[in-house]
């Protein structure tokens, strides 16, 4: 039970995936409270996402955070969740005439972790079977892409945090993060905490959260992806087939129970809101689909958008603010977020405590370095 003044050993801000999954990785054997500014965890990015797992997608470190994740989707804790968390999908790189360089570099960069194999036209249309006659000339296929499962791996981790004792407390709009002695004092809606470590998860609002603190920004650019449901053409079933992804990632197409799932992988720089999706953005979508596939939208089923923030190298920022004793990043997973939780939860927990990130992680090349707030000017 929370009560005045109650004080815990860390305090985590945001319970989105972030959030929910380094609580589940500390909440054993540490007092540990989740604050969330909405009535329900996760109502905002990690509500609207369509993930993927592929170890293909992202800057380096987030592949490296992707293949150290992939164990723990494949065979999570017993008890996780009630479904497999990844079930097939596929994924299908495309590309135009004028587009090959850019799929052979992909092709180069990632094929020595396997998985992957370069594709003619003929075969990339025999996998996408909607796109139109010459539109691809070349494709890298990646069979292991699965679909995941993200409401029950956000559940999953709230579950085992609330488990392990942790405490959540939503609706609660942290208003005031001041330092006391040598810990924190948190307001959070009309509640009022202390504890030694604050874990700054709060997504698209990082940057203002640590403003409250009194720590310099990171420069986080939350930017707006715009997606929507159509209806896939009469009489055919494309629940077998890829995702269909632009090399240069213009659009993609992606199966969702008998219906397609569109977008123009649109990033449009936004400032932190409940993100709707923009008319131009829903317009520019339909042409980029209807140009690349055989296909006619004429209804949106439903439609919506996100926000995917990032820092300038695209890479999360996971460690102690390097001016701020007892502030913790995690902030900057950009569209990378789910697929790396499994991992990234243990490298920030890790980290939280001082430790060496684990084992397993640092083996697929993740050094502190490259999550470290201080590789940013955070005086810019």
């Amino acid at each position: 039970m929370i009560s005045a003044l109650s004080h815990f050993d860390i305090v985590i801000i945001g319970a989105g995936i972030a959030g929910a999954s380094v609580a589940a990785e500390l909440a054993d054997g540490r007092s540990v409270l989740l604050v969330e500014r909405e009535a329900q965890p996760g109502y905002h990015t990690t509500g609207r996402s369509a993930a993927l797992f592929t170890e293909t997608y992202g800057p380096p470190a987030i592949r490296a955070l992707s293949r150290a994740s992939a164990p723990f989707f494949v065979a999570p804790p017993s008890g996780f969740c009630a479904n497999p968390l990844l079930s097939p999908r596929g994924v299908l790189m495309v590309a135009r005439a004028d587009q090959v360089p850019a799929l052979e570099a992909l092709v180069s960069e990632v094929a020595p972790h396997g998985g992957v194999r370069m594709l003619d036209g003929a075969e990339v249309r025999r996998l996408a079977p909607l796109l139109r006659p010459g539109y691809a000339v070349a494709g890298m296929a990646e069979p292991g892409g699965r679909d995941i499962d993200v409401h029950g791996l956000h559940q999953g981790y709230l579950k085992r945090f609330r488990a392990a004792g942790g405490e959540i407390l939503t609706g609660a709009d942290v208003q005031s993060l001041v330092r006391a002695g040598d810990g924190w004092r948190i307001e959070a809606g009309k509640t009022m905490v202390t504890a030694d470590v604050v874990v700054n998860a709060a997504g698209a609002w990082a940057d203002e959260i640590a403003r409250l603190a009194g720590a310099a920004p990171i420069g986080l650019v939350p930017k707006r992806r715009t997606a929507m449901v159509v209806a896939a053409p009469e009489g055919v079933d494309p629940d077998k087939w890829p995702m269909v992804v632009d090399i240069d990632e213009q659009f993609y197409m992606k199966p969702d129970a008998g219906r397609l799932l569109i977008s123009p992988a649109d990033e449009t720089p936004s400032l932190p809101c409940d993100a709707q999706p923009d008319e131009y953005d829903v317009a520019l979508c339909v042409d980029r689909i209807e140009r690349a596939f055989d296909l006619s939208v004429r209804r949106i089923e439903n439609k919506w958008a996100g926000l995917r923030s990032f820092v300038a190298d695209k890479t999360p920022v996971a460690g102690y603010d390097p001016a701020v004793p007892g502030f913790f990043w995690l902030a900057g997973q950009g569209g990378y977020g789910i697929q790396s939780a499994p991992a990234l939860a243990r490298a920030a927990a890790a980290l939280v405590l001082g430790r060496a990130l684990p084992f397993d992680i640092a083996g697929e090349g993740v050094a502190e370095s490259d999550l470290s707030p201080q590789r940013l000017d955070l005086a810019a």
